[in-house]
């Protein structure tokens, strides 16, 4: 049928010349027919012929030993350019308004994104306060960008500011969430970010994201800080635990199964700060009375301590 003739015919050749691995000489010939009326032998033509010739090789450019002085290696995930300059809370207000007015799929939208949280972690708890109170606004969707932004900025006045939003009940549900799992990934904790969220252990509210976002922090804290144990902050959260366990972890009904379950988890999560409750630990796993998940739990608490804790 007139539907399975070929309208459309190429051919391409080339003829390469490579002397010593270079390339030297590419000669090539393309020729494409369109046969509109295969019948009557009616179409068109074209040849192209195309040339490529090496005309010279120059010889390697040698740098100065002054210019490799600003080179350095690196790993290129995450950089970004180190801000010299001061940073004002009007300029990351404007920010705000500017990620406000951007189209929400756009590059342009991703780039003023991390240029904010570049910018936060410049600013102090006092600034950071005052930037809340100019830009607490909400966007279209009721997207808030500092409250997403806020987790990613990692630095303590981050912390602390959104901890302080948190406690008076600003932050939706599912942002809360966001920022509990996001301290397992801050790369330099410190003593006041575990003072600033050790309050929030106590509250009946407290969610398990709270339980192990916290604990994740100290672990990680404790690696930097062999003398961890006697750090106020530290001692408060593990004190509060403690309580949670009332010595031998006994528990009254299906619920209270639940939150021990997740206490000695969050315990366990803790690492070398959980020593002084490896006693505590012991009562629990060697009751028979107890549920086999409560035994269970308490054995595993012990995951992250050193073998010098009995």
């Amino acid at each position: 049928s007139q539907s399975e003739q070929q309208i459309l015919s190429s051919q391409l050749e080339c003829v390469q010349s490579i002397r010593d691995g270079v390339l030297e000489e590419a000669k090539c010939t393309e020729s494409d027919r369109v046969t509109l009326f295969p019948q009557q032998g009616s179409g068109a033509e074209t040849q192209t012929q195309s040339a490529l010739k090496l005309l010279q090789v120059e010889t390697d450019t040698l740098y100065n030993k002054a210019d490799s002085e600003d080179l350095y290696v690196t790993n290129i995930l995450y950089e970004r350019e180190v801000t010299k300059r001061e940073v004002t809370g009007a300029e990351v207000t404007e920010l705000v308004w500017k990620l406000c007015l951007a189209h929400s799929a756009s590059y342009e939208t991703a780039d003023l994104f991390m240029t904010l949280v570049f910018e936060l972690r410049h600013l102090s708890l006092e600034a950071l306060r005052a930037l809340w109170q100019r830009s607490s606004f909400k966007c279209r969707d009721n997207w808030q960008p500092l409250i997403d932004a806020l987790p990613s900025c990692a630095t303590e006045a981050c912390v602390v500011l959104m901890k302080d939003l948190i406690a008076s009940g600003e932050v939706e549900e599912d942002k809360v969430e966001y920022f509990f799992w996001s301290l397992t990934f801050i790369p330099n904790p410190t003593s006041g970010m575990i003072e600033s969220l050790a309050p929030l252990l106590k509250s009946p509210r407290a969610s398990q994201s709270c339980f192990l976002g916290v604990t994740a922090l100290i672990h990680r804290f404790c690696s930097a800080h062999s003398s961890c144990g006697v750090v106020p902050a530290v001692q408060s959260v593990m004190r509060t635990l403690g309580k949670f366990l009332g010595g031998n972890c006994t528990v009254q009904d299906s619920e209270h199964l639940s939150k021990m379950q997740l206490v000695l988890k969050a315990i366990g999560n803790a690492g070398l700060a959980a020593a002084p409750l490896a006693p505590a630990l012991s009562s629990c796993a060697a009751l028979r009375s107890h549920p086999l998940e409560i035994r269970l739990a308490a054995v595993q608490a012990f995951r992250r301590l050193p073998c010098s804790v009995r």
